[in-house]
């Protein structure tokens, strides 16, 4: 379980619009730093969107030196083209915090709803409510694109220190976790 202060970066990538949001964690106790939203304008090219979210990405990663990067994975749609280019500017997000020497992970929107949540179907305004609550935030912010990125870097923390996270660890039962976990260990 990680204990120490850490800072994680969480992505909503879009072509339009890239939801980002950076959250401190002391301890176990995770604060939110920033969120907001890359608005991209559909006028320019595909190719100079992709470029600028690879640009920002790196610049929050310069700016917060983030110990970790949480990225929504795209849904499976019926529209291929929208697929494609999702994938794109997932890609290059990814690409811009493997190049920063982090280590990715991917979390389907279902995964991220039910760990901040406890459903896998809830929508955007029950996600905001449960962050409201959790993080004790007051101002909704003006896009859900910001929230969502917000939620995969709160479910991030909650995946990463769950006593569930250590079972591909290979523990041998209650003494084997106990002797890779004394801190958890609370004595009355």
């Amino acid at each position: 379980m990680n204990t120490s202060s850490n800072i994680i970066l969480g992505i909503d990538p879009g072509t339009l619009f890239m939801g980002y949001a950076l959250m401190k964690v002391n301890g176990n106790k995770p604060q939110l730093l920033m969120m907001d939203v890359l608005k991209l304008s559909s006028k320019k090219d595909a190719y100079e969107r992709l470029q600028k979210i690879h640009s920002t990405v790196s610049e929050l990663i310069v700016t917060y030196k983030p110990d970790c990067f949480a990225i929504e994975a795209p849904f499976f749609g019926k529209n291929v083209q929208s697929m494609l280019k999702l994938g794109r500017a997932q890609g290059v997000a990814i690409a811009a915090a493997m190049n920063a020497g982090l280590k990715v992970t991917e979390y389907s929107p279902k995964k991220v709803k039910q760990s901040i949540t406890g459903n896998g179907n809830a929508d955007k305004e029950q996600v905001w409510k449960m962050l409201q609550r959790i993080l004790t935030l007051e101002d909704k912010p003006d896009s859900w694109d910001a929230t969502d990125a917000l939620a995969v870097a709160l479910c991030h923390h909650y995946q990463s220190t769950s006593v569930l996270a250590n079972l591909d660890k290979g523990l041998k039962g209650w003494e084997d976790f106990i002797a890779k976990n004394p801190g958890r260990v609370k004595l009355k």
